[in-house]
């Protein structure tokens, strides 16, 4: 026994000045009374290692003399949400946002906001509109242009590029945009509290040869990482239901959503991943001050239905017409509803009427007082 512990020891299983103070007082004190009784020859045959003479670094090496390598601010705080930014693939690792009913209430209005590149990091880290353009994929908001109709800054902000991943123009228009719609509109009309994290995902898949990998695109001379899957990871408190009323929370959803087109009668629990599957998939632990609290799952107090995607198309003719600038212009998207390739409801149909016969009214009355002029 006593041997065998010779030599390891003495093949150099210690290394470094800690290590081997420590093997040498385990060597002193429990390992040479057992060795008294061998030979001389074979006692000296125990090699410690020397402690490195560490004063001329004073007690310690200096490794980054010259500055800590640094990957950016951990977290950057804007006027209506908050992001972590991955400067290598050139897209947020994630965007939270604290969503009230009260947000999407208000003036701002997308015309006024413009795609740029976000000047709080270097350049050399940050996408720029050329990155996007003819590649094939839209830009694709995190924290949405829509959860902050209350404040044209706020809006502003959103459109910076450090917010925005190459998404699927399918599915941000359709699966993700009705997503967003019930995160804004639902959720605060039956919760106090809405805290949405965004965030796009590089998941593996399986090749040909039967190996797992991570393949994405990138795009543009700056190289911006395409992601395969976006995700949304809510959490909710004080629900308003009449049913689930009093019920305090935290309620929580975790949702992974691959980045392509999605049919539109796809259900969003369908998409629906523990909580705990995200984190690993993300390397993010997304709510570190309710680690080992029980979460319920949002979906078990909420129906987790999305808006039908008829009604979203008859939301954005409702927009195109809101926002006509001409009376041509607003007979065009009057055309479109009435080209649609579904039967709206009553409701709908007099509730697109009354906003086309009032901006035409409005448009009228304005080129009227032009041509006078």
């Amino acid at each position: 026994m006593a041997s065998s512990f010779r030599y390891a020891f003495g093949s150099g299983v210690a290394t470094g000045s800690v290590a081997s103070i420590t093997l040498y007082s385990l060597y002193s004190y429990m390992i040479q009374p057992m060795m008294k009784q061998e030979s001389a020859q074979c006692a000296t045959q125990v090699q410690l290692k020397e402690i490195p003479d560490m004063k001329p670094y004073g007690g310690r090496k200096d490794f980054t003399k010259y500055g800590v390598p640094d990957r950016g601010p951990n977290i950057r705080f804007y006027s209506n949400h908050a992001l972590s930014y991955d400067q290598a693939k050139r897209i947020p690792v994630w965007v939270a946002e604290h969503i009230t009913k009260y947000d999407s209430i208000g003036s701002a209005n997308r015309r006024h906001s413009y795609f740029k590149a976000d000047d709080n990091f270097p350049s050399i880290f940050a996408a720029n509109n050329s990155d996007y353009k003819r590649s094939g994929w839209s830009r694709g908001h995190m924290a949405p242009a829509g959860n902050n109709k209350h404040d044209q800054e706020a809006m502003n902000d959103t459109f910076l590029l450090s917010n925005i991943v190459p998404q699927d123009i399918d599915n941000n228009g359709g699966f993700w945009n009705r997503f967003e719609i019930y995160c804004r509109e639902h959720l605060p009309e039956h919760f106090e509290e809405v805290r949405v994290i965004s965030g796009p995902l590089f998941l593996p898949s399986e090749g040909e040869d039967g190996k797992k990998y991570i393949k994405y695109q990138v795009i543009g001379d700056n190289n911006v990482a395409v992601p395969t899957h976006l995700y949304k990871v809510i959490v909710t408190e004080g629900a308003l239901q009449s049913t689930q009323k009093g019920v305090t929370g935290p309620f929580a959803g975790a949702f992974i959503v691959p980045n392509e087109p999605i049919k539109s009668k796809e259900p969003l629990k369908q998409y629906q991943v523990p909580l705990m599957k995200l984190e690993k998939a993300s390397g993010v632990q997304f709510f570190p001050k309710l680690s080992g609290h029980h979460l319920t799952d949002l979906c078990t107090v909420d129906s987790c239905d999305l808006i039908s995607q008829d009604l979203l198309t008859l939301r954005f003719i409702s927009r195109k017409m809101e926002n006509a600038t001409t009376v041509h212009r607003l007979e065009k998207s009057w055309q479109e509803f009435k080209n649609i390739d579904f039967k709206p409801g009553q409701k709908e149909i007099a509730f697109l009427t009354g906003v086309y016969e009032k901006k035409k009214k409005e448009l009228e009355k304005k080129e009227s007082g032009r041509s006078e002029l």
